[in-house]
């Protein structure tokens, strides 16, 4: 991946999310916050990722109990060149377009959007706070630009009897997104391996014009305003007019 092309892509991190399911390691902590390997936290390994994949204009959106993450990014990941616009910055929800704290994953993305919007880039990677993997997402943004594609989502195969625990998408041969369920009971099986099913990553390259749109859209209409359940299943639908 060009190192030009890259400070044209902006990565935001999703980070507010309660994780009950870890309690009681989130009694006093937001999931991403919570310890792994000694002094390292699990959002060391996406923001590690965003680092390694020459990705260093980095927002990351919090919400719950943020103080301890907040705390870890500044002493942490100060090891960015701001003298050439590189950032790794918190962004606390500030009610700047309404009276409501982040309503959804979309939501927190589009209360942001003036922060986004201002860096000016091509692209902007959506990525989870609280996942653990290692991955390139320079080859995934590589694939993003020679399809031509608007919006690129990464998935892993998963066992079909796991489909409720993820995002499901539904491809053709061609590996064109042809359909997407948040958490469906039952699962397509992908074309090359129809035992499985592809399971969404909560890994997102958007063309910054279509993120800016459809997250516009979603703010006016009466959804759970969730990438997962609402823009992109939206926005997939409109493509296969």
């Amino acid at each position: 991946m060009n190192v030009l092309l890259l400070r044209d892509v902006v990565a935001v991190l999703l980070a507010g999310g309660a994780g009950e399911r870890l309690y009681p390691l989130t009694k006093d902590r937001a999931k991403p916050a919570v310890s792994f390997g000694g002094p390292y936290r699990i959002i060391d390994f996406t923001l590690s990722n965003c680092v390694n994949s020459g990705l260093r204009k980095i927002f990351i959106a919090t919400q719950y109990k943020a103080q301890s993450l907040n705390r870890h990014v500044r002493m942490g990941w100060s090891i960015v060149n701001t003298e050439l616009g590189e950032f790794v910055d918190v962004l606390p929800p500030q009610k700047r377009v309404g009276e409501n704290w982040y309503l959804g994953t979309a939501d927190a993305v589009y209360q942001n959007l003036y922060s986004i919007e201002r860096e000016r880039p091509r692209f902007v990677i959506i990525l989870s706070g609280d996942h653990i993997y290692k991955m390139d997402y320079g080859k995934m943004l590589d694939v993003h630009i020679a399809r031509g594609a608007v919006l690129t989502v990464g998935a892993i195969e998963i066992p079909k009897t796991e489909s409720k625990r993820f995002g499901i998408l539904e491809v053709d041969e061609d590996s064109r997104i042809t359909g997407f369920q948040e958490k469906p009971a039952t699962a397509t099986g992908s074309p090359w391996n129809p035992d499985f099913a592809l399971g969404s990553m909560g890994i997102y390259i958007f063309d910054t014009d279509v993120l800016v749109r459809e997250l516009a859209r979603d703010a006016e209409q009466g959804t759970t305003h969730d990438f997962g359940r609402d823009i992109i299943p939206t926005l997939v639908k409109s493509a296969m007019r």
